[in-house]
């Protein structure tokens, strides 16, 4: 019995995110599951290569979205798709959702293309849990500031990430069955306590 599952991290630069991906991993194998950790955009050589060029370099609006779903395309390929037919559980900082509040919120890019983009690139797949960590924009601002140099999108005005927030929100109402919104704000004891409860619930 293959019980594989697709969990995705999503939210705004600055949003906490990465700082719990490594702890629902470690969770998950304590639990005796196989798992893939990976990001978008990357997760294969290709998809690297292509982060590089999406987070440093300018381009129209729409060929940065046809970037981000053609490294997309080949990450599953080459990594998600055979992982999860192995029956490995794959946690993936950032999928689709990504695009829509990016390229669609921030960018101001038609949703409509980014719909015919996600039907094309993986109709038949959704990720199982995908855990939006939501924190207002000065907050996120002030763990960015604090902490590295900015890629472009890192160094967007206020009003693109309202408007990346925004739309995450947006689609985390369109989709509340698969997900889950965490108050980023909480101390990282809180919020790990919230994510061990719903992998164990998760994992059965």
């Amino acid at each position: 019995m293959n019980d594989a599952k697709f969990i995705t991290f999503e939210g705004i630069d600055g949003a906490g995110k990465s700082t719990h991906l490594a702890f629902v991993a470690d969770a998950l194998r304590a639990l005796g599951k196989q798992v893939v950790v990976t990001r978008e955009p990357g997760g294969t050589a290709l998809g690297e290569s292509l982060r590089n060029l999406l987070l440093h370099e300018k381009m129209h609006l729409e060929t940065e979205a046809l970037l981000m779903f053609a490294a997309r395309r080949e990450h599953i390929a080459q990594v998600m798709a055979p992982a999860l037919a192995r029956g490995d559980w794959v946690i993936s900082d950032r999928f689709t959702d990504a695009s829509f509040a990016y390229q669609g919120g921030g960018r101001g890019l038609d949703r409509g293309k980014l719909n015919a983009l996600e039907q094309w690139v993986h109709p038949h797949l959704q990720p199982d849990l995908t855990l939006l960590f939501d924190v207002p924009l000065d907050v996120a601002r002030a763990r960015l500031d604090a902490t590295r140099t900015l890629d472009k999108f890192e160094q967007e005005k206020a009003g693109f990430f309202d408007a990346t927030r925004t739309e995450y929100l947006r689609r985390a109402a369109e989709f509340p069955q698969r997900f889950r919104v965490i108050d980023s704000t909480q101390p990282i004891d809180a919020i790990q306590q919230q994510l061990r409860a719903l992998i164990e619930s998760m994992a059965g």
